[in-house]
């Protein structure tokens, strides 16, 4: 399983993905996060599914963003390109891939800015290689296991938000889904992209380097729950046979 998370704000973008890769029994450490920085263009690129058809699509893709001569003037552009390499492995890999009893399983998240886009953008690609823009209304999308660190998001995520904010909610989305997911764990690559920039920034966190904070965050969580208003708690916990004795009078 992966946990591919990319957020859309004013400021920019967020784009954090773990490193676990599971085959089998097995679990090794592989980066999920392509950068691609030119003058006056910056995109990045998350993916999950089958790592058979990721390195295969990528390969293709780097071959045609490596070309000097390629230019790519907006970032739907760029979506595009990565989409139809994606038909391309469809097109040679589908039927075996099927006929060994797998699915033809990527989804990819891209996002960035180019010379004309206005603003940074961000976009989620299916296995059919169609896509979606992820919009100011629902500021983000997960790719992988996507169930865990919805509810976090959800209750918090603004597209008025700061870069500071989007990152600390986008950890803590994260460590929701690696308590729960034992296939998801550290390190994360973090990547930060500041409007009109055109630079992207990458950095990789450790376990060590957020303990803390999951400390923290876990704490409060508790705190936070034995503070909750509790008169209908109250009224429930009254019902039960224990309390129910207490308030009874006694009789002789």
């Amino acid at each position: 399983m992966t946990f591919c998370l990319g957020m859309r704000v004013e400021d920019g973008l967020v784009g954090i993905a773990d490193t676990r890769v599971t085959s089998g029994s097995e679990c090794i450490m592989a980066k999920k996060v392509r950068i691609y920085d030119r003058p006056r263009s910056s995109v990045f690129l998350m993916t999950s599914g089958l790592r058979s058809i990721r390195d295969k699509a990528l390969t293709y893709f780097d071959e045609i963003m490596e070309d000097d001569q390629a230019t790519h003037d907006r970032l739907y552009k760029v979506v595009n390109l990565f989409a139809k390499q994606v038909r391309r492995v469809a097109e040679e890999d589908r039927a075996s891939i099927v006929e060994g009893g797998l699915k033809f399983n990527i989804h990819t998240i891209i996002g960035g800015q180019c010379e004309h886009d206005q603003e940074p953008k961000l976009y989620l690609i299916y296995p059919e290689a169609n896509w979606v823009e992820v919009a100011p209304g629902t500021p983000y999308t997960i790719i992988g296991a996507t169930g865990y660190g919805k509810p976090v998001l959800d209750r918090t995520l603004h597209f008025s938000d700061s870069l500071s904010f989007a990152l600390k909610v986008g950890c803590l989305a994260f460590d929701s889904t690696r308590i729960s997911a034992a296939d998801v764990d550290f390190p994360i690559d973090v990547v930060l992209y500041e409007r009109d920039s055109f630079q992207t920034v990458e950095h990789r966190l450790e376990a060590s380097d957020l303990t803390s904070t999951s400390d923290w965050w876990q704490e409060q969580l508790r705190r936070r729950i034995n503070e909750l208003p509790s008169n209908w708690v109250n009224q429930l916990l009254e019902m039960l046979p224990s309390q129910q004795r207490r308030i009874t009078p006694s009789t002789v």
